[in-house]
């Protein structure tokens, strides 16, 4: 019978505690619901201009290179510039690493994938012919690639990605430095702020007004031309 009242003053003190947090449960509610009006009235905004959607692009070109071009250039060039305090030997080495990274963005705009009937993801070098698998497993049903057919728009999208590859190269300060000292010259140092920029901004231009389909090696694969499955 002593233990009666203890068992009600526990439940009083569990009572008051979530009457205490009731208020923060309602904050955290109600900010939920702003969170999701929010996102529903950013779903329904009209669609961005390409000359927004170029601008945007621009602050971050390497998202339009493979990533595992970015990755390399972003470790390995301050170790081959000597972190921008080049000899003559370092300069050879960062213009070769630079070279292969420009060819490896250009090899990888001519690949694509797709979903075979086991459901992986299998890639390949594009053909005049279709889609030449790298991957596939050797006695399998080989797919129908026709549509995967190499096309003109693969070569223009192989000449922006060298072109980007150089603007993120040259906005470098280990590579500026590697190349031109320090201290550049005034009439390098503008050319070196104003001609990547400008590029930058053509090369997105026209990768928003003729977009790859492609979803080589190196770019996310997703439900789309590039990645979609294929059955025989």
């Amino acid at each position: 019978m002593e233990l009666a009242p203890a068992s009600s003053s526990g439940v009083t003190v569990r009572q008051r505690s979530t009457a205490a947090s009731s208020p923060l449960l309602q904050e955290d509610q109600q900010q939920q619901q702003q969170e999701k009006q929010q996102g529903a009235d950013g779903g329904s905004q009209a669609p961005r201009s390409p000359l927004y959607q170029a601008l945007t692009s621009t602050a971050s070109l390497a998202n339009l290179l493979p990533t595992g071009t970015v990755l390399a250039f972003q470790l390995l060039a301050p170790t081959f510039t000597n972190h921008g305090a080049c000899d003559t030997t370092t300069a050879l080495l960062t213009r070769g690493l630079l070279a292969v990274l420009a060819l490896s963005c250009l090899l990888a705009s001519f690949t694509d994938s797709l979903k075979g009937p086991d459901g992986r993801v299998y890639y390949g070098l594009a053909t005049p012919r279709g889609l030449w698998l790298l991957d596939y497993p050797p006695g399998a049903p080989v797919p129908d690639t026709a549509k995967y057919r190499l096309a003109f728009i693969d070569a223009v999208h192989a000449a922006l990605s060298v072109a980007v590859f150089g603007v993120v190269a040259a906005r470098d300060k280990n590579v500026v430095g590697c190349f031109y000292g320090p201290s550049p010259a005034k009439e390098t140092a503008e050319a070196l702020d104003i001609v990547p920029l400008g590029v930058g901004v053509l090369c997105s231009l026209l990768f928003v007004a003729f977009p790859t389909r492609r979803h080589g090696i190196g770019y996310p694969v997703t439900n789309g031309a590039g990645g979609s499955s294929i059955s025989t």
